[in-house]
């Protein structure tokens, strides 16, 4: 049976993996492990070692605290967003277009979207 916690840092570092463009493939080459351990991390069928995280962390460019982000104080199930925008592929697709985008330019989209979404 699944642990929520480890549900929860499987997404996390799916989502991290996938906004930073790297495959499972390319995730499980650099930290030094087959791509199907890195689909069973992801899934949380398997437990992330406390090292292996901080490979993963350190491979995704995040603190290993990025991945416990959004648990309970309580520490029993995770938080779930509204419907999980997380886990909708169109979301993460457009965050990740958006930090694509100079800071500069990016900033003038986000007022810019602020005023359309103010406004309806």
């Amino acid at each position: 049976m699944k642990h929520p916690v480890d549900s929860h840092v499987g997404k996390r570092i799916r989502h991290r993996r996938w906004m930073v463009g790297v495959t499972q493939q390319q995730l499980a080459d650099k930290v030094g492990i087959k791509f199907q351990q890195i689909q069973k991390y992801e899934t949380g069928m398997n437990r992330v070692s406390a090292s292996r995280l901080w490979d993963i962390a350190e491979v995704l460019a995040v603190p290993v605290s990025f991945f416990f982000e959004g648990l309970d104080d309580d520490r029993e199930a995770p938080q779930t967003m509204d419907g999980d925008m997380l886990a909708d592929k169109e979301a993460l697709e457009l965050v990740r277009s958006y930090y694509a985008i100079p800071e500069a330019q990016r900033r003038r989209l986000f007022d810019l979207a602020r005023v359309l979404s103010d406004a309806a």
